[in-house]
Parts: structure tokens; C-alpha cells; sequence
């Protein structure tokens, strides 16, 4: 039996790999058992308190996060916020599968995570994106592993066929919208429901977000080429899901670069690329581990347009933390984890 332990379980993400580890085959078949799950100010109070939609485990109170709680689990989910899982991570044993979903080890280049996150880097770790070339071999038996951010999941899944297949100009434009779960749960005046109904706003511009340097990270393990990124955030006024709308100057024809996504992607079991005329939207991936693509080239502008749509709490979070321990345990790899989403 394979026991799992959830750190920072009353926040969105832990949420949400909770969620998902609940409806597991293996779960069900008793593979697989739910063990300590904590949280910092939340430690004494029930999950259901934070998540009432969990009702099996509703009844669970939260521990204090700290080593020895985690201690003897197979698994350990760090849900934490940037910077906290680090030193966690020291303290537990190296045959402990642990598996991050914050920013501490995503960053191969210590100087640009001193730049975007104003600490020490502690490292890299195995990336959680399957789908980006040869991941997926290193996160097979991997004990250490890094969720990537959910910005550079739609980008990425969004960029790669055409950027390794030196179809487009290695210097990218991504807008990507997104919903307010991705900024976490604490209380801030500026996500307030009365700041954001109604409302959309761009935040972090001109190079400052700390998913630009991940975006150009992942573009760069697949071409020679300098890459260069320009990255903006949208926050609009829906829970879920992120659209990410990226361009590259092409002298490719569409057909050229259909066929391109069209071999990436065949056989990915979460990245559907959509047929001509069909473009991705956010409600139809909501509560699915699912990516949907879609690509277009603007003719008289030379442009290459590929359209992504994730939920952020799936595959770019809490999804890819579950696709990620299968594939480290050597389970099926789309096992608890649904192309389905959740309509309207």
C-alpha cells in the first residue's frame, strides 16, 4: 500500500490533488491511502472547513506542516507557497517520492531564480511536464520531482512542436488570461469579489512575471536558437482556467505546422489538438486534465498563432502532481485523471 501525505492541504492546489487522489483507481482498490495532511495557520481546523466538497475526508484535521508529521509516507505533495519547500524537502527521506507544486526547484538557472524570486536557489528537480521532450523518461522512478506553474504549462504545450521544429522565430509573444485560483487562497484586497467581478486587468508586464524565465527555460530544451519571451498576465473574473494566446513571426505555411502538432501530440493522452475552426475555451477543459490546442497562421501579418486552454487547477497544478506520481510509481499514467470537463 502506498501511503500519501498532503502538505498545505487547505489551499487551492492541495484541494485539488486531494480531489483527484479520492477518485484514483487506486484509491478504490486500496492501493493507495490518504495519511497526514497539514497546513500552517489552517493546522487544527478540519479539511472541511476549507473544502467542504471533499466529504470523504471532511472530518480530517489538519496538522501542523513539519517533518516529522510527514515523516514515513511514501508520497509528500508540497502545496506550499515559493520558498517553503525547500527546506522540507532536506529533512525527509530521499526514497520519499516528493512531489512539488511550487516554484523552489522548477529553475535550472540560479541567476534567474535569484532575479524573479530574491533567495537562494536550492536546485532542480526532475519537470513535471511529460509531454515536453524526454520528461517523461526522467520523471519514470523519479523521488524528487517539480509541478511546472500553470502560465508556462498552457504556453509550453501551446509553443513546443513549432519551436523544435524551427518553424517559427524562437522570439514568442503569450497573453494568457487567467482565473483568480492561481493567485492561492489568502486574502487579498485586490481579489476581492467586488475588485474583480466585472473586471480585467493585466499584472506583472514587461518581463517581470516569474513565469517568463520557465516559459523561456522549457522553449530553450528544445532548440538551439537564442528564445526570448515576452510573457502577460490577465486576470479575469472566472475561478478556473487559463487561455494563452502565443505568436511567433513564421514564413511556414499552416499545413507545415499543422503537421507538426499533429506528430507531436498524436499519442499525448492529454493534449487534443482541435480541428480547423475550432478553438479552445476555457469551459470546456474546467475539472479535466485536458489541454486543448488550437494553431492559425496570420498570412499578411507572417504570424503563427497557437491558442492553448488549461484549468489551472488540473493540469497545471494538481493534475500534472497526479500524472507526475504515476509515472514516478510507475502506475498508468492517465490513471485518476479525466480528458472530461465540467459543462456549462
Amino acid at each position: 500500500m502506498t501511503s500519501v501525505a498532503v502538505a498545505g492541504a487547505s489551499g487551492y492546489a492541495g484541494g485539488e490533488i486531494l480531489r483527484l487522489l479520492l477518485g484514483h483507481p487506486a484509491y478504490a482498490d486500496g492501493r493507495l491511502t490518504i495519511g497526514a495532511l497539514t497546513a500552517a495557520a489552517s493546522a487544527g481546523t478540519t479539511l472541511g472547513e476549507h473544502h467542504p466538497h471533499l466529504l470523504p475526508l471532511s472530518g480530517r484535521v489538519l496538522e501542523t506542516t513539519d517533518a516529522d508529521v510527514l515523516a514515513g509516507h511514501d508520497i509528500v505533495f508540497l502545496a506550499l507557497p515559493h520558498g517553503h519547500s525547500a527546506a522540507l524537502a532536506d529533512q525527509l527521506d530521499p526514497d520519499t517520492v516528493i512531489i512539488d507544486c511550487g516554484a523552489d526547484f522548477r529553475l535550472t538557472d540560479a541567476a534567474a531564480w535569484e532575479r524573479f524570486y530574491g533567495s537562494t536557489h536550492a536546485g532542480s528537480w526532475p519537470y513535471g511536464l511529460p509531454e515536453l521532450p524526454g520528461a517523461r523518461d526522467r520523471l519514470r522512478g523519479a523521488r524528487r520531482i517539480a509541478v511546472p506553474g500553470c502560465y508556462p504549462t498552457a504556453a509550453l504545450l501551446a509553443l513546443l512542436p513549432a519551436i523544435a521544429e524551427d518553424l517559427v522565430e524562437p522570439a514568442v509573444t503569450v497573453v494568457a488570461v487567467s482565473g483568480t485560483s492561481g493567485a492561492g487562497r489568502a486574502a487579498k484586497t485586490d481579489l476581492l469579489g467586488s475588485e474583480v467581478i466585472g473586471s480585467a486587468r493585466a499584472y506583472n508586464i514587461g518581463g517581470k512575471h516569474r513565469h517568463t524565465p520557465e516559459i523561456a527555460q522549457g522553449l530553450r530544451a528544445v532548440t538551439d536558437k537564442d528564445v526570448t519571451v515576452s510573457f502577460t498576465p490577465v486576470l479575469i473574473p472566472t475561478s478556473r482556467g487559463i487561455l494563452a494566446t502565443c505568436t511567433a513571426r513564421t514564413e511556414a505555411p499552416l499545413s507545415q505546422l499543422r503537421a507538426a502538432y499533429e506528430k507531436a501530440y498524436d499519442s499525448e493522452p492529454f493534449v487534443h489538438l482541435l480541428p480547423d475552426g475550432q478553438l479552445p475555451k476555457t469551459g470546456a477543459v474546467i475539472g479535466s486534465n485536458a489541454a486543448q490546442i488550437a494553431v492559425a497562421v496570420d498570412e499578411d501579418a507572417s504570424t503563427f498563432v497557437a491558442i492553448a486552454a488549461i484549468d489551472n487547477l488540473v493540469k497545471g497544478t494538481g493534475g500534472a502532481a497526479v500524472q507526475s506520481m504515476n509515472l514516478a510509481l510507475g502506475w498508468p499514467e492517465t490513471e485518476g485523471l479525466s480528458i472530461v470537463g465540467v459543462a456549462p
